[in-house]
């Protein structure tokens, strides 16, 4: 439940970006970190990969699926990840008089990092077992003041790089040492350092569209593959090749939805050498055969992906 002074802040973030853009879709300011997501309608699952970033919701409904996970955020929530996930984002509630309104924040680990070693904060790796629910949380009045000022230095270009910058680092401190991001943050992070599913992950992105086993991904990481594979899924919530299809299915469902690529010719580019798996596992991963869902997709909205 929302305070009245959490409520307050959102009626006033939302007017405040009502004043920056009306349009639909992803817009940047002149804030480099800081993008306004608008729909004024409903829209279809999305594939995506959920970079680092934080999401805050102001209004509307969206759900998101990510590996064995399913979300619903709701007005006041936050979305945060250090990590680069792949999955599906669906705007469930939105009309033109009340369109669903996002803020993200684009950051890196490295940012993290400084404001942890700067503000002394200790990561605590005692407790192993990860707590999905960390990762998505509510904001509270200070966070969204937080918002306001950012917004707020939209209007004032020549202050806004400097300015901002400070903004951002109170921001990552206060959700390090927030009640829902605190071990969340900490967690993921001592994990990627420490045992280097960051590392797996970057290498897996980079070699997407090639085959790869998991032994091969174990030695390239210095781990076992039990460990990898324990390790992986407990932090991206799927093993490493389920994160690779992923990746590949997405891919390829942007290049058909962008016009350039009919199924085949996007299977055979990011990887696949059956067209008859390639059909399988997208319809399972998106619900539809390729082709029937590219139409679908394409007659029900006007598709800008998030990357």
């Amino acid at each position: 439940m929302l305070t009245q002074e959490n409520n307050a802040n959102l009626g006033r973030l939302i007017e405040m970006t009502e004043k920056i853009t009306t349009a639909d879709g992803s817009t940047r300011t002149v804030i480099p970190y800081l993008i306004i997501d608008r729909h004024s309608h409903e829209r279809p699952p999305i594939p995506c990969v959920l970079t680092p970033s934080f999401c805050l919701f102001l209004q509307g409904t969206k759900k998101l699926h990510f590996g064995e996970y399913i979300f619903n955020a709701y007005p006041g929530d936050y979305l945060a990840s250090v990590i680069d996930l792949p999955g599906t984002t669906q705007v469930v509630h939105a009309t033109k008089e009340l369109p669903f309104i996002g803020l993200r924040i684009d950051f890196t680990t490295e940012e993290i990092a400084y404001v942890m070693l700067s503000a002394g904060i200790k990561v605590n790796p005692k407790d192993k077992k990860r707590n999905n629910e960390t990762f998505i949380g509510k904001s509270d009045a200070d966070f969204l003041e937080l918002f306001i000022r950012l917004l707020k230095l939209t209007s004032k270009p020549s202050e806004a790089p400097f300015v901002s910058a400070l903004i951002k680092q109170e921001m990552i401190f206060k959700l390090l040492t927030s009640d829902y991001g605190h071990l969340f943050f900490q967690q993921v992070l001592f994990d990627q350092q420490a045992d280097g599913i960051g590392k797996a992950i970057a290498w897996i992105k980079e070699n997407f569209k090639r085959s790869f086993t998991a032994q091969e991904l174990a030695s390239y990481t210095n781990m076992s593959v039990s460990g990898l594979q324990h390790k992986f899924k407990a932090i991206t919530t799927m093993g490493p090749l389920q994160y690779q299809k992923q990746l590949r299915l997405q891919e390829a469902r942007r290049l058909m939805l962008s016009g350039s690529m009919d199924a085949t010719t996007a299977a055979l580019e990011v990887g696949y050498e059956s067209l008859s798996q390639f059909n399988r596992e997208y319809r399972r991963q998106f619900g539809l055969p390729p082709l029937q869902d590219i139409k679908t997709v394409q007659k029900s909205s006007s598709v800008k992906f998030i990357n």
